[in-house]
């Protein structure tokens, strides 16, 4: 496994972290049993996956508790993160609080290494500035956690707002941010003020939904052609994304993803999703892999650099910010 230092935390970590929600949920999503997330937890460990990502809203925090509370707390980072709204009622910063307690309660420590406002959404980023990051930060004086972040509402905040004002205020040590083949303006818009910064970056949204699914991507480049966007002739290919495979390139759709995104200047973790043992090897595998070759890598800028917003399907238990 290679380690990476997550920006000026100085935690050192795996840069493959399991993320424990998104369609998956650790195959709870897929119809799998608690007893066969867990073992999953703990293979990942023994691949060298030491970065876990959970959140109040993926109802995976105490099962990942169950799995890794037999490992040295040492060997582990733990990030979680709470929303600050239900629907269109902010949460008060108390109830933030209570969601905080209950996530180590659930996760069986006495401090998560790095906690985050889950999804905060453009609109609720001054409440959250003045109202609910100084309550919290309040909390990480009492050692319930180490380091403060914010994840982005990706579907609904293409542009990075809240995490570009978030940075600019300096209020962060951590982010998850959404970057892909199809959506990439993270690297103008963001990368270059986190690294300034050192902020460290957890990538989500790397293969979720579209690249597990060719289908998907053929269907999008249709709409993006007859949008304009893309050139014609992808449009008519069965698998638009196929000059990505070949000999000395990525072997699969998802490789490419995933070499794609962990390769990039900024991005530290790259979060990815499973239900079961050997989806986990191969993403952890294609995670670990060399850059994709420059000519490929210089194709998807020119084709693709331009979009956003493409890929970014929202999980069935994820909740909507507010209108």
């Amino acid at each position: 496994m290679d380690h990476v230092t997550l920006g000026r935390t100085g935690l050192r970590v795996s840069v493959a972290g399991l993320g424990t929600g998104g369609f998956s949920r650790l195959g709870l999503g897929t119809g799998g049993t608690e007893a066969d997330a867990i073992a999953l937890v703990r293979t990942a460990h023994e691949l060298g996956v030491t970065l876990f990502d959970t959140a109040t809203a993926y109802g995976t925090q105490a099962i990942l508790g169950k799995a890794l509370q037999p490992l040295p707390r040492g060997s582990v980072v733990i990030t979680t993160k709470t929303a600050m709204h239900r629907g269109n009622e902010r949460l008060t910063p108390e109830q933030v609080v209570t969601a905080l307690d209950t996530s180590l309660r659930e996760l069986q420590t006495d401090h998560v290494d790095v906690f985050q406002l889950h999804g905060v959404p453009p609109s609720l980023y001054d409440y959250a500035r003045e109202k609910i990051i100084p309550a919290v930060l309040r909390e990480k004086e009492r050692g319930k956690f180490r380091h403060f972040g914010i994840s982005e509402t990706a579907p609904n905040d293409t542009s990075h707002t809240t995490l570009r004002r978030g940075v600019e205020d300096n209020l962060l040590d951590v982010l998850m941010v959404a970057f892909h083949m199809l959506h990439q303006n993270a690297r103008t818009l963001l990368f270059p003020q986190t690294r300034e910064k050192k902020i460290g970056t957890l990538l989500m949204y790397a293969v979720r939904g579209i690249f597990t699914h060719p289908d998907r991507v053929a269907e999008a480049m249709r709409e993006l052609a007859t949008a304009g966007q893309v050139p014609a002739e992808l449009a008519a290919e069965k698998n638009p994304l196929g000059f990505l495979i070949h000999a000395a390139g990525a072997s699969s759709l998802a490789d490419a993803a995933y070499r794609f995104v962990r390769h990039e200047p900024g991005v530290d973790v790259v979060l990815f999703g499973t239900g079961n043992a050997e989806h986990l090897r191969a993403n952890i595998s294609s995670i670990l892999k060399p850059p994709l070759p420059a000519a490929d890598q210089e194709k998807l800028a020119i084709l693709f650099g331009h979009l956003i917003g493409v890929g970014l399907e929202r999980p069935a238990h994820a909740t909507p910010p507010p209108t």
